[in-house]
């Protein structure tokens, strides 16, 4: 394949950063990374391959249309890929506006400034990265599919399920050549410690509480970040115009048993002084406002259509993720995350 230059938003941020990773390490292409650096995106996560020629960062606002326009005239990108996304439910209870501003409207200027670039450009595309809380909750039984009804219940399902509304909108009205994607729960290297994931893999580190909601029966679809990166850029390649594909795991887990995961390989791999598991350390706290009981993803139109499915299994991937945080502490202490309950009413 002849090389590409691809417009990455949020690429500082976690998914952004190991999609972009990959991109350098796996293929010829050109990356222009627009990040606003806010306090989940972190340059540190690329600091291997900031040097690299094929690669150029670019602090700034996607809702700056004049920094998007020049981006657009300067490198003549084939794509925009936008994992630029406000993206903890929690927060978006504290803070609805913030989502408002990034994910929608940030959304409806890139779809802008993309419009009118590709008047000139007839095989742009651009990649829209949402998730599966968009579809709202689902009970015991039942996968979503993409034709499952929006129905979101967070302000930050209700943000990104608007923005993928504009995305959908751009293409039907202005024949925008758009692709949107819906994710499971991302897991994985680089990811910002206000996630289950690494929350708990670091608290296991400083010996601090394991806080997990209501009673840890809430379902979510497991989803290695390297996977999801993988199936993006086949989207990209080979996806259809106009089309939603969904990209899941076939990792349905309580939140109960992925903190008994992470405690059992913690428990061999940095076991604590006291001979005691970290088991010990979990603690059941007051659940969060509406959460969602179940989400679990129907991915067989991307493996039917692009043959693509996961390489990880839960069991891998976990084991994979914890080794990198064991490795890079340092990383993990310059993050100075303040570890706060969000999100309480």
């Amino acid at each position: 394949m002849s090389k590409k230059t691809i417009f990455v938003t949020g690429g500082c941020g976690f998914i952004g950063s190991n999609f972009i990773i990959n991109q350098i390490q796996h293929t010829d292409n050109s990356i222009i990374n627009l990040d606003k650096l806010t306090y989940a995106g972190n340059e540190d996560n690329l600091k291997d391959i900031a040097s690299s020629n094929q690669y150029t960062f670019i602090n700034g606002d996607i809702n700056t249309k004049s920094i998007v326009d020049d981006i657009f005239r300067d490198f003549h990108p084939h794509a925009i890929i936008n994992f630029a996304a406000e993206s903890h439910v929690d927060r978006s209870i504290d803070g609805p506006m913030e989502f408002v501003h990034t994910n929608i409207v940030g959304t409806a200027n890139l779809l802008e400034s993309s419009r009118e670039y590709c008047d000139s450009n007839n095989n742009f595309r651009f990649i829209h990265v949402s998730t599966d809380e968009v579809y709202g909750s689902l009970e015991n039984e039942g996968f979503f599919t993409e034709e499952t009804p929006y129905n979101p219940t967070s302000p930050y399902s209700a943000s990104k399920a608007s923005s993928d509304h504009l995305v959908n909108a751009w293409h039907h009205t202005f024949n925008l050549p758009t692709i949107i994607t819906n994710c499971s729960n991302n897991y994985g290297p680089y990811q910002f410690p206000e996630k289950l994931i690494p929350l708990m893999i670091m608290n296991c580190l400083e010996g601090k509480d394991l806080p997990v909601y209501g009673n840890g029966e809430n379902i979510r679809d497991w989803l290695f970040v390297e996977d999801h990166c993988d199936a993006i850029y086949k989207v990209f390649l080979h996806g259809k115009i106009g089309q939603t594909y969904n990209i899941g795991g076939n990792n349905e887990i309580k939140n109960i048993e992925i903190v008994n995961s992470i405690c059992e390989i913690m428990d061999n791999q940095r076991p604590l002084d006291n001979n005691k598991s970290y088991k010990d350390l979990i603690k059941f706290v007051e659940d969060r406002p509406g959460h969602d009981f179940r989400y679990a993803i129907d991915a067989s139109k991307i493996a039917n259509e692009l043959d693509w499915v996961p390489s990880e299994n839960f069991d891998s991937g976990i084991e994979k993720t914890i080794k990198w945080y064991l490795d890079n502490q340092d990383w993990c202490e310059k993050i100075k995350y303040k570890q706060e309950r969000l999100g309480v009413l």
